[in-house]
């Protein structure tokens, strides 16, 4: 299909870009030329910021966008994680609603999942809603929630019925951030930084209309976005990391810049940018010159291009009406490793300057920011342990922990809480 072919995709796309690209335009005015055009997310569906494209030639389109120094589109929770759930789940009306204003980089979105008492046993989360009328009304608490300073809108799950066991009592909504009982509140971490928050939900309203997926079918929608999650390769799509409230006025360069000198771990995480940022060290370091550092190097990319090909596959399995499988939880634990040994190598490559922090340290501070935040890939989005009992039990056909099965089938109210 001609459509589809790499090497013509990469010629319009270089041919596109070299008429319309323009360092000195609005961010806003870019995007949303980068929307109307389909090359936003060449793989998303037309007219929503994309041209159907397999994954080949999306491949090629970046390509031909990074070739001529082009600035990607939006990035965070709204591209990676929302909008795929969305574009997966969602009704014509909602997608109309919320993907334009995604793709145009207008609105920021936020993740509600985790609670205080359900992080690794997401499904034991006990926000509820409660129906009134043509609306939702919620209340509950979620933590770990990056960007809910900003956002305008949140995908939720919140428990819709407590007589059914905790898997299958619960919902997936799409949540205004901007109302009243909706009160967040920032978690300052061991860096000075606060990337994440704690949010209060108090009588917060959900029109019917923005609930995703089937009545009780909660769990299964958020398995998709956690699927999108887990791909550790997936967050780097947009380049941008763009959890801060934008101004769209800015020209591009100006915004450029301006995360470009983002120094917290978690965007660096985000926006994939810790491959250059290592690059850096090990070039400043001569890292590449010990046999055994060059040798974890050759690992780390030979784990990343395994980690592209499987989160491919597990987006075309779901693309094509499958639903999200084991291979998740490996993309996860790959991830998780990945952060680790970038972390180890670099640390070692830079000897006692590894101490350093801030602006006197190597790459001013920057793999410093990301070492400290490496911990939390083998917590965030499912911790590591979760994610190889998953495989123990569904790759590996290992019995489940005594009594786990009779308890998936209890009514989640009748469940033990502490």
């Amino acid at each position: 299909m001609t459509a589809n072919n790499p090497e013509t995709v990469k010629a319009d796309a270089q041919q596109w870009f070299a008429q319309h690209w323009d360092p000195g335009m609005p961010i806003g005015v870019w995007w949303e030329l980068l929307a109307d055009a389909g090359w936003a997310f060449p793989s998303w569906p037309e007219g929503f910021g994309g041209r159907g494209l397999s994954a080949r030639a999306t491949k090629a389109a970046i390509q031909a966008r990074r070739e001529a120094g082009a600035f990607g589109p939006p990035n965070g929770v709204a591209t990676f994680l929302a909008a795929p759930t969305i574009m997966h789940y969602g009704t014509r009306e909602q997608q109309a609603k919320y993907l334009p204003r995604i793709v145009n980089g207008r609105d920021i979105w936020c993740q509600l999942f985790s609670e205080p008492g359900a992080g690794s046993d997401m499904a034991g989360l006990s926000t509820r809603a409660t129906l009134d009328g043509e609306e939702w009304i919620v209340n509950g608490q979620k933590v770990w929630n990056s960007g809910a300073q900003w956002a305008q809108y949140g995908i939720l799950i919140a428990r819709t019925d407590p007589v059914q066991p905790k898997h299958r009592g619960i919902s997936y909504f799409l949540i205004n951030m901007e109302q009243d009982g909706v009160d967040v509140r920032p978690l300052r971490e061991m860096t000075g930084d606060a990337a994440f928050n704690e949010v209060f939900l108090n009588d917060a309203r959900v029109a019917e209309d923005d609930r995703l997926g089937d009545l009780g079918d909660g769990w299964r929608v958020a398995m998709t976005t956690l699927s999108h999650e887990r791909d550790p390769d997936n967050a780097g799509m947009g380049e941008t990391a763009a959890f801060g409230s934008v101004d769209l006025n800015m020209t591009v360069h100006d915004y450029s810049v301006s995360i470009s000198s983002r120094n917290d771990g978690f965007s660096l995480a985000l926006s994939g940018g810790v491959t250059k940022v290592l690059n850096d060290v090990t070039s400043q370091f001569d890292a590449s010159t010990d046999p055994n550092k060059r040798q974890t190097l050759a690992k780390i990319l030979e784990k990343r291009r395994v980690a592209r090909w499987s989160g491919m596959r597990a987006a075309g399995k779901v693309k094509a009406g499958g639903q999200p499988g084991p291979e998740v939880s490996t993309l996860k634990l790959l991830g998780s490793d990945m952060g680790r040994e970038i972390r180890d190598v670099g640390l070692e490559a830079m000897g006692p300057y590894g101490m350093l922090y801030g602006e006197d340290a190597p790459t001013d501070g920057l793999f410093h920011a990301y070492s400290m935040f490496t911990p939390a890939q083998s917590i965030a989005g499912g911790s590591d342990e979760v994610q190889r009992n998953i495989v123990g039990e569904r790759v590996l056909g290992l019995p489940r922990e005594p009594g786990e099965k009779e308890q998936r089938e209890l009514p989640w109210s009748d469940l033990p809480r502490s």
